[in-house]
């Protein structure tokens, strides 16, 4: 740590916040510099499709760090200037406005961007990234508009759903054969489907798209769907660009091993823009867009950057509310070819997949508010362990899961 005095951060998010408070609690007193494009300190963003744009009265954004704490932690904040260059010959970064940061260390915290509709007049369809983002959805959701979603995964959901609370006309467009195809067993996703017909919203599944206008979304059947807004969710990517720029290696995403060093010993990343080697999932390298995650990884990059030898190895998790239900997913459920399920009532469902030799690898369940949040929790306890946990005893909603992390 004796060497390192200036660390630079790009990306005002959930990593590049946490990551601040993570230098500073591992006894790191030298610089610290955060750079971020949009002109606000770092805020929370799962709010935004939800809480935010529900709320009463105008939502100021769900702080990280303000500026009581930012001065706190002794760190520097330079909002509203992008980060246009990484010089990692001369270890310096450049930003919009002409200042060159140097740095002995550098953290790439720059999350994912929304995919754009990739058709004729994409550019009609609204996306959500920010807290402009969702002030511009929340004026549009007034009661009796019509507003077509495009994408069945997490944020077209969510807005579907806070959308369908506002008294909009929802329509939404999923060109798979169901929603959530990516990582949501299908039992779950039929749930989430149910409830969404059930809330009034208009379920078009196995539906390709023409083009987009103005006022209309076009099908390839030849279907018009009129609409006051047309909003895309179909996931996001993540922001390389400037370090792919600076020649790092890229693989879905900053390519980083389990440290979450990238390819440059002195740079690291963390979040929704970094790939990662997960020792305890078969080395296997993912890519992860959750709240949680960007947290842990930016707790390994920043132990790491001063010297450390921390592995991130912990159970990815993600939640996501649609209505009153509650969504949670620990592990990686495509591990797992053996499924067992779990019902403690009618309105739950938490399924366990498990990896052929019985390990479990994974878990996902649904229902109301946090009906199987504990027995997710203990699901990622078992998979963190390593445990092979019998069947009979996972299917039981009689027999307690605590007795099989002992």
């Amino acid at each position: 740590m004796t060497n390192i005095s200036r660390i630079v951060i790009i990306g005002a998010g959930m990593a590049g916040a946490r990551a601040i408070i993570n230098l500073r609690a591992n006894g790191y007193e030298g610089a610290i510099t955060l750079v971020g494009d949009e002109a606000l300190l770092p805020y929370d963003r799962p709010p935004l499709s939800k809480a935010s744009i529900l709320a009463e009265s105008t939502p100021e954004p769900v702080w990280l760090l303000d500026e009581g704490i930012v001065a706190s932690l002794k760190a520097e904040v330079i909002s509203g200037v992008a980060a246009t260059a990484i010089e990692r010959a001369t270890k310096s970064v450049r930003l919009a406005d002409g200042r060159v940061l140097p740095y002995d260390k550098l953290l790439i915290a720059t999350g994912a961007k929304p995919r754009r509709l990739p058709i004729p007049g994409g550019e009609h369809a609204l996306l959500l990234r920010n807290q402009d983002d969702m002030l511009l959805l929340r004026q549009r959701f007034v009661p009796g508009k019509k507003i077509v979603i495009i994408g069945g995964g997490f944020i077209g959901l969510e807005l579907a759903s806070s959308a369908a609370k506002k008294g909009c006309e929802v329509t939404l467009v999923e060109a798979q054969p169901r929603i959530l195809m990516r990582g949501v067993p299908e039992a779950i996703a039929k749930i989430v489907h149910d409830r969404h017909v059930a809330g009034g919203v208009t379920m078009l599944t196995a539906t390709a798209l023409s083009h987009l206008s103005a006022e209309a979304v076009h099908l390839a059947d030849g279907r018009v769907l009129p609409a006051d807004t047309i909003i895309a969710g179909i996931g996001a990517s993540p922001e390389i660009t400037l370090a792919k720029e600076a020649g790092l290696t890229i693989d879905n995403g900053i390519a980083c091993d389990d440290h979450m060093c990238s390819s440059d010993p002195d740079i690291y990343a963390a979040g929704d823009c970094a790939s990662f080697v997960h020792a305890k999932l078969g080395n296997r390298r993912i890519r992860l867009e959750a709240w949680r995650s960007a947290q842990d990884q930016a707790a390994t990059a920043a132990e790491n950057m001063l010297g450390g030898d921390k592995q991130n190895v912990t159970v990815p998790w993600f939640w996501s509310d649609q209505y009153e239900l509650g969504l949670q997913i620990a592990g990686m459920a495509d591990m797992g070819p053996v499924t067992v399920a779990r019902q403690a009532s009618p309105e739950t469902l938490v399924l366990f997949h498990l990896a052929e030799d019985g390990t479990i690898t994974g878990a996902s369940g649904i229902g109301p508010g946090n009906a199987i949040s504990r027995d997710i929790k203990m699901a990622e306890m078992m998979i963190a362990k390593g445990v092979k946990p019998p069947k009979d005893v996972l299917a039981d909603p009689a027999q307690p899961l605590k007795a099989l992390i002992r």
